[in-house]
C-alpha cells in the first residue's frame, strides 16, 4: 500500500491555523467561528485568484470573527478562530467531503484547487483542519476535566442574497433536536418586533448542523447553537459592536441558567 506524505504547507513566514482570544474567560462557554479569516499560506500564493475574490463570502464569513472576538469579551468567554480561508480547507466540512476543498465556488473557479493531489489534500488537512479541531477538542476536553460541562456557540455570517433572492432574515439560529439554548434565544430576539430571526434558517441544523458543531457538541450532547448573522449587518465596527449587544443580551440570561450545563444524549 502506498503511504500518501503530507508536504509543508504553512512555513516560517505564515501564521497559525488557530486564533486563541479569551484563553482565561472564565464562563464554561466556547465561541468558535470557522471560517474567520481570508488568509492563505504562503505556499499557495493566491490560488490563482484576484485579490478581491478573496473578500468575498467564498472566501470568508465577513464580519464573524470580529463578532466573536467581541462576544468573547462581552461574555468573558475564550474563543477559537480558523486561521486560514474555507478556500485551503473547509473547516466546517468533514475533510473526506467534497465540499471540503472546492474546485468551484458559487460559480467561480479555483484554480489552485484543481486536481489536487492526495498529498496536497492530507496537507491541508494536517496544516490547517486537524489543528482547528484539536484546539476545539481539547478546550472542551480540559472544561470537562473540571467538572463542568461546557457550551459551544458557532459563530458565522450569511450573503443578503442567494442565487437572486434576497434572503428577509437578519438572524439565524441553527440548531438540532437539543432546543435548549435555540428555543429561548429565538424567543428573546423576537421580542421586540424589530428583527426578522430565522429558526434553522437559512439553514437548518436538523439536517446540517455543521462540522464542528456536530463532532464537537450534538455528538456529546453538549448544549450547542449556530448563530448566522447577515453580512451586511456586520460589515463595519458599529454593525459588529450592535450585535454583539444584541446576541449578549439575548444569551446572557439563558447562559447564566445553572440546568442548561448538563448532557443531554438519546
Amino acid at each position: 500500500m502506498d503511504i500518501v506524505r503530507a508536504m509543508p504547507l504553512i512555513g516560517p513566514g505564515d501564521l497559525s491555523a488557530v486564533e486563541s482570544v479569551n484563553e482565561g474567560g472564565r464562563a464554561p462557554v466556547l465561541l468558535v467561528c470557522d471560517h474567520a479569516s481570508a488568509r492563505l499560506p504562503q505556499s499557495l500564493g493566491t490560488l490563482g485568484l484576484d485579490a478581491g475574490e478573496l473578500t468575498r463570502h467564498i472566501a470568508i464569513d465577513i464580519g464573524a470573527a470580529a463578532l466573536t472576538r467581541a462576544l468573547a469579551r462581552s461574555l468573558d468567554a475564550p474563543a477559537l478562530l480558523s486561521g486560514y480561508s474555507r478556500l485551503v480547507i473547509d473547516c466546517n466540512r468533514e475533510s473526506a467531503d467534497h465540499t471540503s476543498i472546492r474546485e468551484i465556488s458559487e460559480g467561480l473557479v479555483i484554480p489552485g484547487n484543481r486536481r489536487l493531489t492526495a498529498a496536497a489534500r492530507q496537507a491541508r488537512i494536517e496544516s490547517v483542519f486537524d489543528p482547528y479541531h484539536a484546539a476545539v477538542a481539547a478546550h472542551i476536553a480540559a472544561v470537562e476535566a473540571r467538572g463542568a460541562v461546557p457550551v459551544l456557540l458557532a459563530v458565522h455570517s450569511f450573503t443578503p442574497r442567494f442565487r437572486g433572492v434576497d434572503r428577509p432574515w437578519h438572524v439565524g439560529i441553527l440548531s438540532g433536536r437539543d432546543r435548549r439554548i435555540a428555543d429561548p434565544m429565538i424567543a428573546a430576539l423576537a421580542a421586540d418586533g424589530s428583527l426578522t430571526v430565522g429558526d434553522n434558517q437559512p439553514y437548518s441544523g436538523l439536517h446540517f448542523a455543521g462540522y464542528t458543531m456536530g463532532t464537537h457538541a450534538v455528538k456529546r450532547g453538549l448544549p450547542s447553537v449556530m448563530i448566522e448573522v447577515r453580512q451586511d449587518l456586520v460589515a463595519d465596527d458599529a454593525g459588529v459592536a450592535r450585535w454583539a449587544g444584541i446576541l449578549e443580551r439575548a444569551l446572557a440570561p439563558i447562559l447564566a441558567q445553572n440546568s442548561l450545563y448538563r448532557k443531554l444524549l438519546g
